[in-house]
């Protein structure tokens, strides 16, 4: 029987199925033995990359009926130990009000324990997409990784990754309104993050969320905007003069160019073919 490609941890000790996470690992430290570290003397991780832990009661029901079946990553920092991956579980039997949890320690840098701390979330299944988009953007911003180079660390596909980081533009206000709507929809987030005018964005966010418009009624509404983006852009391509006399209200001079470069004695010689033609007329 064929085995199917995993996402997460595995339930064994062996760690990721992930060739980038088991290299990392590996080459930070040598025989890493799990053992228990009292919970008074780990720290949670300050740059935990997920906004928000979500609800661990389903995990502590787990924790309390058949412990902690796999030890969560941590180092050593400061004389204590600090939490790389494993946050919800520290979390999950400190509330459960364990004295122990077991612990791999790795011995890694900053960046490294922060790449570890990324990979492991990303490959959470309860990630919402923004936390999704917000985690990719962190690892592409760390490393300076490539949309591939973070596809293959994560087993998902370029196209995929480069989807979901188009989210992580959409302003935190609008991604706001749109949990308050209660839209879930990952294809119709997709499809809101490929308008680039931000106003554009906002409308269509409404849209959507007044109209209850479906997955096929979104990405036309979404066209829509791209053509209107389209059509401005061509708009603004060409260079357009524009004269408010300070010291009048009474008229204002524009004239639109055919093209997007206009020099200062282009502007000069065809203001004096206009006058010419002004002057030739009485």
């Amino acid at each position: 029987m064929d085995k199917t490609k995993k996402s997460g941890l595995p339930d064994s000790l062996n760690m990721r199925h992930d060739p980038h996470f088991v290299e990392l690992i590996s080459r930070k430290t040598s025989g890493p033995i799990v053992r228990l570290i009292p919970l008074d003397q780990i720290d949670p991780n300050p740059r935990q990359p997920r906004s928000e832990l979500g609800d661990i009661k389903e995990l502590m029901d787990s924790i309390k009926t058949k412990g902690v079946l796999e030890p969560i990553l941590v180092r050593a920092k400061g004389g204590r130990f600090e939490i790389i991956a494993g946050e919800r579980r520290y979390l999950a039997s400190k509330n459960l009000g364990f004295e122990e949890i077991p612990c791999l320690e790795m011995d890694v840098n900053d960046q490294e324990a922060m790449e570890i701390s990324l990979i492991e979330n990303l490959q959470r299944k309860d990630l919402d997409i923004f936390e999704e988009a917000d985690g990719l953007k962190a690892l592409a911003n760390l490393y300076d990784y490539s949309h591939q180079q973070i596809a293959s660390r994560i087993g998902k596909s370029r196209s995929t990754i480069t989807e979901i980081l188009s989210v992580s533009r959409i302003p935190n206000q609008l991604r706001q309104k749109i949990k308050n709507a209660g839209l879930a929809s990952r294809s119709t987030i997709i499809e809101i993050a490929k308008i680039d005018d931000l106003d554009a964005m906002a409308q269509a966010v409404e849209a959507i969320i007044e109209r209850n418009l479906t997955r096929s009624d979104t990405r036309d509404l979404t066209r829509l905007f791209k053509e209107k983006e389209r059509k401005d852009e061509a708009k603004s391509k060409h260079y357009v003069f524009n004269y408010n006399p300070p010291d009048s209200k009474a008229y204002k001079l524009r004239i639109e160019f055919k093209k997007q470069v206009v020099t200062r004695q282009e502007l000069i010689t065809i203001l004096e073919d206009v006058l010419k033609k002004l002057r030739s007329e009485d």
